[in-house]
This record gives C-alpha cells, sequence and structure tokens, in this order.
C-alpha cells in the first residue's frame, strides 16, 4: 500500500500534472495557434470573442455581469467585447426575464455557427494530434480529465471563488 503523501507536501505525480497542464495551457492560449484555428473554422475573432460566445453557448443568456464573474475578467471587459460581438452580428441583448430593466447575452444563429466552426476545427486537431492512441485510452483520459475539472470545480467552490470554464481555451 502505498504511503500517503505528507499534508503540505505535492507528491511528485501532482508536480507532473501540475507541470503537463501548464505546458498543455502554454500551447492551448498560444496567439499563433489561435490564429491557425480561427482560420481553419473561417471565423474571424480574438481569443476574448472565443471565450465569452463559448461561455455563451454552454449556458443560458446571462448578464453581463455573470459573463465577467464566469470568464473572471472585469466588466468593462465583457461589455467591449459584447459590443464587438454585437455589432459582427454573434450575439443579442435580450431583455432579462427576471428584471425588465437588465439585459442578458444571447447568440444569434451566426453566433452559434460561429463557435460551432471553431468547437469542430478544435476537434478536428485534436483528432489529429491523439490519432495514435487507442480508444480505451481516449476514453480513460476524458474520464480523468472530467473527474480532475469536477474535482477543481469542488475546490474552487469549497474556497468561494466563481466557477468557470477557462477564459483562454479556444
Amino acid at each position: 500500500m502505498p504511503t500517503p503523501p505528507l499534508p503540505g507536501v505535492p507528491s511528485p505525480e501532482v508536480i507532473d500534472i501540475e507541470r503537463a497542464l501548464t505546458r498543455i495551457t502554454y500551447l492551448s492560449t498560444r496567439a499563433r495557434r489561435h490564429d491557425r484555428l480561427m482560420a481553419l473554422a473561417g471565423v474571424p475573432l480574438d481569443r476574448a470573442a472565443v471565450a465569452l460566445l463559448r461561455q455563451i453557448a454552454d449556458s443560458e443568456p446571462l448578464r453581463p455581469g455573470e459573463l465577467a464573474a464566469r470568464l473572471g475578467v472585469e466588466a468593462s471587459h465583457v461589455t467591449r467585447t459584447v459590443q464587438q460581438l454585437q455589432k459582427s452580428g454573434y450575439v443579442t441583448r435580450v431583455p432579462d426575464p427576471d428584471d425588465r430593466r437588465a439585459q442578458r447575452i444571447e447568440l444569434t444563429d451566426a453566433g452559434g455557427e460561429a463557435i460551432a466552426k471553431v468547437r469542430e476545427a478544435g476537434v478536428r486537431g485534436m483528432q489529429m494530434a491523439l490519432s495514435e492512441w487507442s480508444p480505451d485510452e481516449l476514453r480513460q483520459l476524458a474520464t480523468l480529465f472530467h473527474r480532475m475539472v469536477d474535482d477543481f470545480l469542488a475546490y474552487a467552490d469549497e474556497e468561494g471563488e466563481p466557477q468557470s470554464t477557462p477564459a483562454g481555451t479556444t
């Protein structure tokens, strides 16, 4: 039976996981990768716009303040990005059913199509990168990733942090 790590002392496995996550985060947030992904998707969006569209696509329409909290950015940043996306026809403002004075941000059909293209291009790239992996290995990786994210979210909730998806993922 393995000896559990001492409290406050990270295990070598946790250190390796943190290093791997740092590497994949760096790779996934590089400007050159983002530009290549947008070219493949045929969608002219910056990283902030993609993060915002992903967040809206994965939830019901949200108030700008809620979007800012979920993305971990300032409300003014969301306001500027929403204005850009609204001018491009990707989002629209709709009345908040709980407070008619407030508005929520909703994807338009064009916004839904754009984020679908971005996701499809990302999945194609991931499929190529993982093409040598067996279906069992892919299932195991997916299971463990989901478990890790769930544990991270539970930990963040215990610590009082807002729960969100990573802003830089595309």
